[in-house]
């Protein structure tokens, strides 16, 4: 390995500052950044916090405990560490196993997040085998208790996996992946045939890359543990998985490593998360396929704010536990800073015009349910130009308390995306004779709108008076720049507002603030939203109606919850009928 040094690398990095970020021209010669000794260097400094944090008492059982042991050992093994062999670390890395050891349940699993949870446990796991598998073979006494206590532990709990049971799509890999790296310490016919059995179910991946739950968060965990399973059991149509799901994922890429969340299903389509814990899962593939794409991404996550102090520290036991990772990363290609794609199978489109990005989501499933594994994000519209973000824009109506607007998918008509709704309202008559019960106790059921529930028995009475919205959004995008035009028709005088939430931190012009919640109204002609040298402009604003609280809806409102962020809000508003175009660029 000759990697040049991350000092280095960030120069030349300057020198090519002109270009957008993740897009790397073709270079002459490779780019291998982190050089290992920084590695070695970072986890120096890991273990020297460690160290002195395990001069205390170790009380809880937290997942952190596996990464630390497994930073601990690779510091102990690695020659070039100043920690190369020092004893106090055996004596910590005991006191953890049996702390570990101490606290498994009977059936080997430990009370972690869930009480005795095997996914859990495999979260723990995972990095102590690795760190079992860097000891594998080693005889020296200095490690004959630690030999012991990670036999009895690993055995204990890969037993617990064995039998155990999840709860969610990707913990089955989860397990799968950690009883993989069970048996490459300890070999074990019963940890392949449970793998099998949860591999028999199929790994599902929809036709453009996404996994079931459609998470950014949980795709990276469903990538490294098939990895790991494909490379200790030799299942190569595993890689495939894998390379498609990061072959799309770079396209949820922002220039500044945050990934597009909208349409996942899980707790991540209303967070922010980053590609930092990608890029292991990147490097591997980049140097396995000699992918000079995946290549040229993963060099540029570690330009991500945050790779010095949350990836750097653990890389040592993984390049130790697999030797690909210290190859020569294959010669950059040039990544696509101008496309736009049409996700259809999660409605969601992504458009970029170099350091300008865009994002359009029209996929919540339907009906709205509030609920893990059920995609509800109401953001329907974001864009960036450099450091300004406006985070998401959102559509909301009065229309009977039924909040935020949430598209029933996306069609593409010519140049532009179509995002369509229609509710309908009704008021209900007298149950039928034949239906009225002496008691008065009818069925709790749900509205036939799905907005309430009450002991009405509402499926089976008849109704009138039926109320209409229909809503529509169209937009369009050339070079960066977008029109929005908002079209509501049905119901007369139905309150409408038109949400925007740009990055907090940044300044507002041509806007009246409203209240002291940063909250802000754009009455007429253009605002502009500016963050460092950067700005975005919006307009023509609009502003009818000052009935901002409950947005959200009734759904939200009956559990006193809210879908509001942190950010600068500025607001239009207007009453059915309703016509508006909004451009933002």
């Amino acid at each position: 390995m000759n990697p040049i040094s991350r000092k280095s690398f960030l120069k030349q990095s300057a020198a090519l500052s002109v270009l957008p970020f993740f897009g790397m021209p073709n270079l002459s010669r490779n780019i291998h950044d982190p050089a290992f000794n920084e590695i070695v260097k970072a986890n120096n400094e890991e273990v020297k916090k460690l160290l002195a944090g395990f001069k205390n008492e170790i009380v809880d059982v937290r997942r952190s405990l596996g990464f630390d042991f497994a930073n601990i050992t690779a510091a102990y093994i690695e020659p070039s560490s100043v920690y190369h062999r020092k004893d106090e670390l055996v004596l910590v890395l005991n006191r953890i196993l049996t702390f570990l050891v101490k606290n498994q349940n009977p059936d080997g699993t430990l009370d972690l997040g869930n009480l005795a949870s095997p996914p859990d446990t495999a979260f723990i796991f995972e990095p102590i085998c690795a760190a079992a598998f860097i000891l594998k073979g080693n005889t020296s006494p200095v490690f004959k208790e630690t030999q012991a206590l990670l036999k009895t532990f690993i055995t204990q709990a890969a037993e617990g996996l064995r039998v155990g049971g999840v709860h969610t799509p990707n913990h089955r890999w989860v397990i799968s992946a950690a009883l993989a790296r069970a048996h490459a310490v300890y070999p074990n016919q019963g940890y392949v045939d449970r793998i099998e059995q949860w591999l028999s179910e199929v790994v599902y991946m929809d036709a453009d890359g996404h996994y079931l739950e459609r998470s950014m968060i949980y795709a990276k965990v469903v990538n490294t543990s098939l990895l790991a399973i494909a490379r200790i059991l030799n299942k190569p149509e595993l890689f495939d998985l894998v390379r498609r799901n990061l072959s799309m994922t770079y396209y949820y890429m922002e220039t500044n490593g945050d990934l597009v969340s909208f349409d996942s299903r899980r707790q991540d389509q209303f967070m922010q998360v980053n590609n930092l814990d990608y890029y292991l899962d990147y490097r591997y593939m980049a140097i396995k396929d000699q992918s000079g794409v995946f290549s040229a991404i993963s060099t540029s996550i570690e330009s991500v704010a945050g790779f010095n102090e949350k990836v750097l520290p653990e890389l040592l036991f993984y390049y130790q536990e697999v030797p690909l990772y210290k190859q020569n990363l294959p010669k950059l290609k040039a990544l696509d800073t101008n496309f736009e794609r049409f996700f259809e199978t999660t409605n969601l489109v992504r458009i970029r015009r170099g350091d300008t990005t865009s994002t359009i989501f029209g996929g919540t499933d339907q009906p709205l349910v509030i609920a893990s594994g059920r995609s509800s994000s109401p953001n329907i519209f974001s864009f960036r130009k450099g450091e300004a973000i406006l985070k998401y824009l959102r559509f909301s109506t009065s229309f009977f308390s039924t909040g935020y607007f949430r598209s029933q998918g996306i069609k593409k008509v010519g140049d532009t995306y179509v995002l369509s709704q229609k509710i309908e309202a009704p008021y209900y008559q007298p149950l039928p004779d034949n239906l009225k019960k002496a008691d008065g106790d009818y069925t709790h059921s749900e509205s036939t709108d799905g907005r309430f529930w009450n002991k009405m028995d509402f499926q089976n009475r008849p109704q009138s008076n039926v109320q209409h919205l229909e809503t529509q959004i169209l937009v369009k995008e050339k070079e960066g720049k977008h029109e929005l035009e908002f079209k509501v028709d049905g119901t007369k005088g139905v309150y409408v507002t038109i949400e925007l939430c740009f990055k907090e931190g940044g300044q507002l012009l041509g806007i009246k603030p409203i209240d002291g919640e940063s909250n802000f109204a754009l009455e007429q002609s253009e605002g502009t939203y500016v963050y460092g040298k950067d700005k975005i402009k919006f307009g023509p604003g609009t502003f009818k109606h000052n009935r901002l609280r409950g947005i959200e809806g009734e759904k939200y409102t009956s559990h006193f919850g809210t879908l509001r962020t942190e950010g600068m809000h500025v607001f239009l508003t207007g009453i059915t009928p309703f016509s508006h175009v909004l451009i933002i660029e």
